[in-house]
């Protein structure tokens, strides 16, 4: 396999397990958000925790996963990205952190007070960790100032301003839209009911935010478009990612929850493609000088560590896949509250 070729498909297999995060943590951290405002007792609240608590340590092997793949095949966007976001992502990590320690800590201390507390941080670290991947998300998409030898010379308060507060407003709403979706697949009774409700506002949130961002990338971005305008067939990525929204509530007004599930997911899948398109073939891009952009040729390993890596990710994927597969198996159907409950 030729050298530019193992990079691309580098290039697509980081973007796989990105996608395989977002979709599968993306519902975890929707959960989070919605907790205390879905439920309505102490009850309530263990069946939305449960509904989540056999899967999100899994979930976020994909986002691990990821991260060791990023610094093995790409090592200077690895630095790079790490470097620039290193206050947002000790925060991220110390939210994955919250969001674990508030689900095994809850259920320990019979006090009305101790829960309280920890759902409160099972909420705060659920949406804060949501709004910094979209915050993240939107600076890459943007471009940031890196300068030579890629290092960042701006500041945390140059990665807050509106572009990015905008998209990960966008991906919390997502997130909650996409929780919300799962919370009424696994739930029944009156808190389905209560989640069923949920969803309508939820999407039209999202909706609206969605048409909001659409026009500001646009604007803001123009260079996002330009991989699209230089490939017309690549319109076919943004077309599916608009007919996967509108098919959400015709979905759920199909009465068809797995169907809406499996169109939110999509949508998550249609936006990680939409933001590959945008950045290709860079991988972080200065809004310096475009000489000090991180690109996927002055980024990558060499070839005999792609292709070595290749072989390992040909043992490894499936093995990673066979185990989610397994363990949403097992798990499958109504949430049930036993005494191992959270």
């Amino acid at each position: 396999m030729s050298y530019e070729l193992l990079t691309f498909t580098w290039f697509v297999l980081l973007g796989v397990l990105l996608c395989g995060y977002a979709i599968l943590d993306g519902f975890d951290l929707g959960v989070g958000i919605l907790h205390p405002f879905i439920a309505k007792d102490d009850r309530q609240r263990r069946l939305v925790m449960n509904s989540i608590g056999p899967l999100w340590d899994g979930n976020e092997v994909w986002l691990v996963t990821f991260g060791g793949a990023l610094f093995a095949a790409f090592p200077v966007a690895y630095a790079t990205v790490f470097s620039s976001f290193y206050t947002a992502f000790f925060l991220l990590l110390t939210c994955l952190i919250g969001r674990a320690v508030s689900l095994e800590f809850r259920s320990k201390v019979q006090s009305a007070a101790w829960r309280k507390t920890w759902d409160f941080g099972f909420f705060l670290s659920s949406l804060t960790a949501a709004a910094l991947l979209g915050v993240a998300g939107g600076n890459v998409m943007a471009g940031m100032e890196l300068g030579p030898r890629y290092v960042y010379q701006g500041s945390l308060l140059s990665q807050i301003y509106w572009y990015p507060l905008l998209i990960g407003a966008l991906t919390v709403s997502l997130f909650a839209m996409h929780g919300a979706i799962y919370l009424y697949l696994k739930t029944e009774d009156e808190l389905q009911a209560r989640v069923q409700r949920a969803i309508h506002p939820l999407f039209l949130t999202f909706a609206g935010l969605y048409v909001v961002a659409t026009f500001a990338t646009w604007w803001h971005v123009p260079h996002a478009t330009e991989n699209i305008a230089n490939f017309p067939v690549l319109w076919i990525v943004p077309i599916l990612n608009a007919l996967a929204v509108l098919n959400i509530p015709r979905a759920m007004h199909l009465n068809r929850p797995g169907y809406a599930f499996f169109s939110s997911a999509m949508v998550i899948l249609a936006f990680a493609a939409l933001f590959s398109v945008a950045i290709f073939p860079n991988l972080m891009l200065s809004t310096i000088d475009p000489a000090y952009s991180v690109t996927l040729d002055n980024a990558r390993s060499s070839q005999a560590t792609l292709g070595t890596m290749l072989i390992i990710a040909a043992i490894g994927i499936p093995c990673v896949l066979s185990y989610t597969v397994i363990i949403y198996w097992i798990f499958h159907g109504k949430v049930k509250l036993d005494p191992n409950s959270y």
